[in-house]
């Protein structure tokens, strides 16, 4: 499964399915407000940092006993423009996030392990 929603309840919902029917999943963390397509990484939802997303999904997924969940997410710290309430996003920047998970995917499917 490879998961884009927007919101917590979505992705946690979805997080949660998965793990009850031991299917693999990817989950993207916030692309919002953010510059850098270069910054994004791979990693568990335990080793996130930075991302506003990744924190309450991180917090949330401790809740419900699920402590290990393969993410891409930014260390980029969101800009912030004035007068902007919602986070928006510079439309490079998820599509990079989509091949990127993309790439993911069909390493995981032909079986290609991560270097260490």
């Amino acid at each position: 499964i490879v998961d884009a929603i927007d919101t917590v309840t979505g992705k946690l919902q979805l997080v949660q399915a998965a793990e009850a029917a031991g299917t693999p999943i990817i989950c993207c963390m916030g692309t919002g407000n953010k510059l850098d397509p270069t910054r994004f990484t791979v990693t568990d939802i335990s080793k996130t940092h930075t991302c506003p997303l990744a924190k309450v999904i991180r917090t949330e997924l401790k809740k419900r006993g699920i402590t290990h969940l393969k993410v891409l997410f930014s260390d980029e710290l969101p800009t912030k423009p004035d007068g902007q309430r919602v986070p928006g996003s510079v439309s490079f920047v998820p599509s990079v996030a989509g091949l990127i998970i993309g790439g993911e995917v069909i390493k995981d499917i032909v079986g290609i392990q991560p270097k260490k």
